[in-house]
């Protein structure tokens, strides 16, 4: 016997759906942008709905877990010893930091922290001279991230010592960057682009409707010109760039000392590698790589990079003494 089918019982529904439906925006361009983190970020996006209350949200939670500036933070409180307990953002960033430390033979140390304010690029100091090397040999009893551990069910770390202490600033940005990706996917959202203070995440398309523009800049460029190195089509994954070219002191004595602190002597870097620019799926992943790349010397960062499953990277290599031209090294 054949069952009587009856539109009639279904006509409500429709009219709630089609009227859900009709409520709903048609997805557009948008944009946020401001100063954070001593930084500025800007976020364009394709969604039927405004998150930028959500982006300044996962910003303020990332700034919580990981700013040494911030006292109310979970590093500040680790460093201080007010808690050994790791937040959970924290906890990610810790282990993706004993990840790259281990496989850049710890040229990658976030427990760098007391010889980088000891050069005047921290959080606590200012630099009047070049400090000399007993205070260089004490400091460094405290640094070592192959030392730390953390227990993966309490998330309580260990330090090598008592006054060790944390500054994930050189992976901080890539990480923020990646939780506003993770939360722009959440919603919905395939075609954006994130950066943060230069560390960013593209994904789908531009709003011309074609791959995502990314301009690398030179690193001979001055910070009001901001020439390109190279501007590279891209979708679909995280860039990151370190250089001491913009980031440096210069002591009364008229040397100049670079942000970039070796874990393994205490002192600047020196090396003719100017810039290096990591592209991979995290964003995490590339400022840790680029970091470690800029203090490792060049044939063992270029091995490290080239290890490193999904990643590429742009190596910018000083000038020959006598001409004006980059060596630009593409890994792999």
């Amino acid at each position: 016997m054949m069952a009587h089918f009856s539109l009639r019982k279904f006509i409500p529904v429709l009219l709630a759906f089609l009227a859900l439906t009709s409520c709903r925006k048609a997805p557009e361009w948008r944009y946020t942008g401001g100063a954070a983190w001593g930084t500025v970020f800007n976020i364009t996006y394709l969604s039927d709905t405004d998150l930028s209350d959500s982006v300044t949200a996962v910003m303020r939670q990332v700034e919580l877990a990981l700013s040494t500036f911030d006292k109310q933070s979970n590093i500040s409180a680790i460093n201080s010893g007010a808690t050994d307990t790791l937040a959970p953002m924290t906890y990610h960033v810790f282990r993706e930091a004993k990840r790259v430390n281990a496989i850049s033979h710890g040229a990658f140390d976030p427990t760098v922290a007391p010889l980088v304010n000891l050069w005047g690029f921290g959080y606590r100091t200012s630099l009047d001279e070049s400090p000399d090397s007993d205070r260089i040999a004490a400091v460094l009893e405290r640094v070592g991230m192959d030392a730390c551990s953390v227990d993966s069910v309490t998330r309580v770390v260990t330090r090598k010592h008592r006054h060790t202490e944390f500054d994930f600033s050189a992976i901080a940005k890539g990480y923020g960057v990646d939780c506003v990706a993770d939360m722009l996917r959440r919603n919905g959202c395939t075609d954006f682009m994130v950066e943060i203070g230069g560390e960013m995440a593209v994904a789908g398309q531009n709003p011309r409707g074609t791959e995502w523009r990314v301009q690398i800049d030179s690193p001979l460029s001055d910070s009001v010109s901001h020439a390109p190195l190279r501007v590279l089509p891209l979708s679909d994954c995280a860039v990151a760039t370190s250089g001491n070219y913009r980031n440096y002191r210069r002591l009364p004595d008229g040397s100049i000392v670079s942000h970039t602190i070796s874990p393994v002597t205490g002192r600047p870097v020196r090396s003719n590698v100017l810039s290096v620019t990591v592209f991979a799926p995290q964003c995490i992943t590339a400022d840790a790589l680029a970091t470690a790349a800029m203090v490792l010397p060049l044939p063992q960062a270029r091995a490290m990079l080239a290890s490193q499953p999904g990643v590429r990277a742009l190596i910018a290599v000083a000038p020959v003494p006598g001409t004006d031209s980059l060596t630009v090294i593409a890994v792999p």
